[in-house]
């Protein structure tokens, strides 16, 4: 038998090359070799765009992406209206479901009820955990909102996390209609009713956070339940010329009663100064965080407590549950401070935005005979906004140098340069050397950020504290 002829040149070369790794593989695929059921929820875990991509990777890639749950944004798909539409569509008929998440922002409708009700109701979509829907709005001439697809409520029994905006919800909804597993719920520039709002939430036994953000329809908002951790709102929308959607002209959030709340940690009215006119706390025995709070609440009632634009007019409940105190005031106002102060008395954390457009004149004095007690044991973190270091913002801040025995860390922010000679001034008028807690350390910073409002941290419950920015 002849020996087979060697191979040639451009062949060695060929066989030597497809031996070697490629630079920087690192060895052995170890990702490849898990269970494809890991893979699947990595894959659902990206954009869309690099999900579908996944396939090119390898053969052993290949199938996996039809075979992830399905985590489909819409709107990143392209920056072309028609092929977005087209792209989607695309994908919804090919992959076989489940949905992990479908994303749909700002959608034009333009008579595309038809297809956006095919989208809703596409196989691809099943057991879907996350939805995402808003319209496209346009502001002059749309005098009503959109109502939300009757085909997006089919996914109730299985969401976790839905967010809606720029739409109408139904003020009728089916008597069998629950979200037993939703967790996170957000309404941004909805148009409702009490009724509907009332309704939605007593359907939602597993309700960890709300947020709230310029809703038309709902004027006074009542919380009643067992599971919620975390609840954020403001009532002003912004971005609409008329804000009478469906009727609703000026019929926006203006009173928030948390009636039964056995499980609420956080209280977040995220612009106070053009929110509700009234918050009343009656049960919330674990509520742990609170604020910002200013005097553009014009009431506020802590079971029997009662602040008027910050102003203590009773001091017969405290509340020993709070941990976390956020104030947006109206100048360095210690006497409203201090009221603030005896009503949690296990305060371990304050931040204090202090508009500096007034000047206050602080006539309160601290008594030692007469002790405010988180001042005396509990009170280890304090951050002013808006610190100037004029006479005002001193006294107010000396307060806290010359009493706050368990003091660990004080920060002073403001807009200023913090030079050497002025930072030595400081020191020396604030009398850091005569500190009541030997533990304390200062620091000033320049800030460009005045307030703590628009927190963005309401459904994020892995945070202990959403104001501390150094988490």
């Amino acid at each position: 038998m002849a020996a087979a002829a060697p191979p040639t040149g451009k062949k060695r070369r060929f066989e030597r090359s497809s031996s070697q790794e490629p630079p920087g593989s690192g060895g052995l695929d170890l990702i490849s070799g898990l269970p494809d059921a890991i893979l699947g929820e990595i894959i659902s875990l990206l954009p869309t765009k690099y999900g579908a991509r996944t396939q090119l990777v390898s053969r052993r890639w290949r199938p996996l992406w039809r075979s992830a749950p399905l985590n489909l944004d819409v709107y990143d798909l392209s920056g072309q209206e028609r092929k977005r539409v087209a792209l989607a569509s695309k994908i919804l008929a090919e992959h076989p479901g489940p949905a992990r998440r479908f994303s749909l922002h700002c959608f034009r409708l333009r008579g595309r009820h038809a297809k956006l009700d095919g989208w809703l109701r596409s196989r691809a979509l099943a057991d879907l955990r996350e939805l995402s829907f808003s319209y496209e709005v346009e502001r002059e001439a749309q005098a009503q909102a959109y109502p939300l697809p009757p085909s997006a409520l089919r996914f109730a029994p299985t969401l976790v996390v839905l967010y809606l905006s720029s739409c109408g919800f139904p003020d009728e909804m089916p008597p069998t209609l629950h979200f037993p597993r939703l967790k996170q719920l957000t309404l941004c520039s909805v148009a409702t009713s009490e009724d509907a709002i009332h309704g939605v939430l007593s359907r939602c036994p597993a309700l960890e956070s709300l947020l709230l953000q310029g809703n038309f329809g709902v004027r006074r908002l009542r919380i009643n339940s067992a599971s919620l951790r975390s609840f954020g709102f403001y009532s002003k929308s912004w971005g609409f010329s008329s804000a009478s959607w469906n009727g609703f002209a000026g019929a926006e959030l203006q009173e928030v009663v948390i009636e039964d709340a056995p499980c609420l940690e956080r209280l977040l009215p995220l612009c106070p100064n053009d929110g509700v006119a009234a918050i009343r706390v009656i049960a919330a025995p674990k509520l742990e965080i609170m604020g910002p709070l200013s005097d553009g609440i014009s009431q506020l009632h802590l079971g029997t407590t009662i602040f008027q634009e910050m102003t203590a007019v009773s001091l017969t409940t405290s509340m020993r549950s709070v941990k976390v105190l956020v104030l947006d005031s109206d100048g360095p106002n210690l006497d409203a401070v201090v009221d603030f102060l005896s009503c949690f008395p296990w305060l371990e954390r304050l931040y204090i935005a202090s508009q500096p457009f007034k000047v206050i004149k602080n006539t309160r004095r601290y008594d030692p005979l007469n002790p405010i007690e988180c001042i005396q044991f509990h009170l280890k973190k304090v951050v002013i906004r808006n610190y100037g270091g004029r006479r005002p913002d001193v006294d107010f801040a000396k307060f806290f140098v010359l009493n706050a025995k368990a003091l660990r860390e004080m920060e002073l922010a403001g807009l200023n340069n913090c030079n050497q000679k002025w930072l030595a001034n400081q020191h020396r008028r604030l009398q850091l050397e005569k500190k009541a807690s030997q533990n304390a350390q200062f620091t000033f910073k320049t800030t460009h950020t005045s307030d703590f409002s628009m927190n963005k941290h309401t459904h994020d419950l892995s945070i202990s504290d959403p104001f501390d920015r150094s988490l």
